[in-house]
């Protein structure tokens, strides 16, 4: 991975790399100032390599739907920063990277596993902090997603990353959004430090239970060292930081899991641990590991997942109502709410000038903001026309044979509703 690097101002002048594109990310790690001696170079070129190695490593660590490469940053320094939506809403770009991806673990789905022939490398808690300041100072980034492979230990592993959100944490003040991941086994005291340290901590569970988690590693515990972690976290942060956030995340499709049963340990873990958010990363095989052979999951069944888990949290569905198929699994043709509603016609239609906030939600097109929209505007003036209830044409389009605008059905308007018909019928049939 040797570089040359031209000397003088017309190299100042091009960035071409990550660390160029940081003015040159030249760090003495222990005075942590940024400079221009040369004899420092190899040092960056090496802090280049292990950012680009160890966030490449940290993509199959999911912080947003849909997919491992949705909405990342496209330049060379942004390549491993993406996208994610903070616990009040609001969107925040990660830096997500590993802490180390030398890891003695055996997830057969893993490009990380233990067996696994690959370059191996890890950052030191000043190297990583000093260059996550810099990338905040440059506007790259606004927080940090942190995860890590176990080498050695649980307990190193788990003091090298916490280490690292305490230099960023009080060497360099950060007091923006950081994500930390909790590996498992942790004990108690890396927990509490985690959740104190972090605004938002994770355990991944990877599979719905024990059985299933058992064709994907034979050297982690469901129960003991996942699940255990997960219900730790959450007592400790009810106790000492109930602002700090929960989250978890499945691979989908590696183990022959259903889906009725990621949605049953999904829907157990938001009633039970105040979960914030599941995370459904569809599989996709890695070469040299024990599932390469294995066909990836295709990213509708991830789509269609994420879809019920909105309907879980938002929209007031339970999980007794979901609709899966013969074999466990949701119905690829349609969404999740469609699905539902051709199921309970006896539900409709729904009269948009008197029904409550429960009963909009269950028509298909309308979400929490139009619901609330419809709720405002009726208070105004009775409804009468699709315009009424400030939705977009397909939208609208889905939700008219669902609704009654002051006691009658919408007219169908020819530009709106030509060819409606034989799509539904059509998804009809196919479901």
């Amino acid at each position: 991975m040797s570089r040359t690097r031209t000397q003088g101002p017309s190299a100042r002048a091009s960035p071409r790399t990550p660390i160029d594109a940081i003015e040159r990310l030249c760090y003495d790690a222990d005075a942590v100032f940024l400079t221009r001696d040369p004899a420092l170079w190899g040092y960056a070129m090496e802090i280049e390599q292990k950012i680009d190695l160890l966030g490449e490593a940290a993509q199959y660590d999911v912080c947003r739907a849909c997919g491992t490469h949705s909405g990342r940053m496209r330049d060379d320094l942004g390549r491993w920063v993406y996208p994610a939506v903070r616990p009040d809403g609001t969107r925040v770009s990660l830096l997500k990277v590993l802490q180390t991806n030398v890891c003695e673990r055996d997830c057969a789905y893993c490009a990380n596993r233990s067996q696994r022939d690959a370059p191996r490398t890890s950052f030191k808690p000043e190297e990583l902090a000093a260059t996550f300041d810099r990338m905040v100072r440059r506007g790259l980034c606004q927080g940090l997603f942190l995860s890590s492979g176990v080498s050695d230990n649980v307990a190193r592993a788990s003091a090298q990353m916490l280490a690292t959100v305490e230099l960023v944490r009080k060497r360099y003040a950060f007091r923006g959004y950081v994500h930390l991941k909790i590996l498992p086994g942790a004990d108690d005291a890396t927990i509490e430090a985690s959740v104190r340290l972090a605004d938002r901590v994770s355990v991944n569970l990877e599979a719905p239970n024990a059985e299933r988690l058992f064709a994907l590693s034979r050297s982690k515990a469901f129960a003991t060292e996942l699940l255990a972690s997960l219900r730790q976290a959450d007592r400790i942060r009810r106790k000492v930081g109930p602002a700090v956030s929960l989250t978890t995340q499945f691979v989908v499709g590696a183990a022959g899991e259903t889906d009725r049963e990621i949605l049953a340990t999904a829907t157990a873990l938001y009633r039970d641990l105040g979960l914030a958010r599941a995370y459904y990363s569809a599989f996709q095989p890695v070469r040299d590991t024990p599932l390469e052979e294995l066909s990836p999951t295709p990213t509708w069944r991830e789509q269609r997942l994420y879809q019920v888990d909105m309907l879980l949290r938002r929209y007031g569905y339970c999980f007794d109502e979901l609709c899966f198929n013969a074999q466990g699994n949701l119905p690829r043709e349609a969404d999740p709410k469609q699905v539902w509603a051709w199921r309970h016609p006896e539900f409709f239609p729904v009269e948009v000038n008197t029904a409550n906030r429960e009963a909009l939600l269950r028509v298909p097109g309308i979400g929490p903001i139009t619901a609330q929209r419809i709720i405002s505007r009726r208070r105004v003036a009775t409804l009468r026309d699709l315009r009424d209830l400030g939705m977009g044409a397909a939208s609208a389009r889905r939700a008219a044979p669902y609704i009654l605008l002051d006691g009658r059905a919408p007219t169908r308007q020819l530009g709106l509703w030509e060819g409606v018909g034989e799509a539904v019928a059509a998804l009809d049939a196919a479901s």
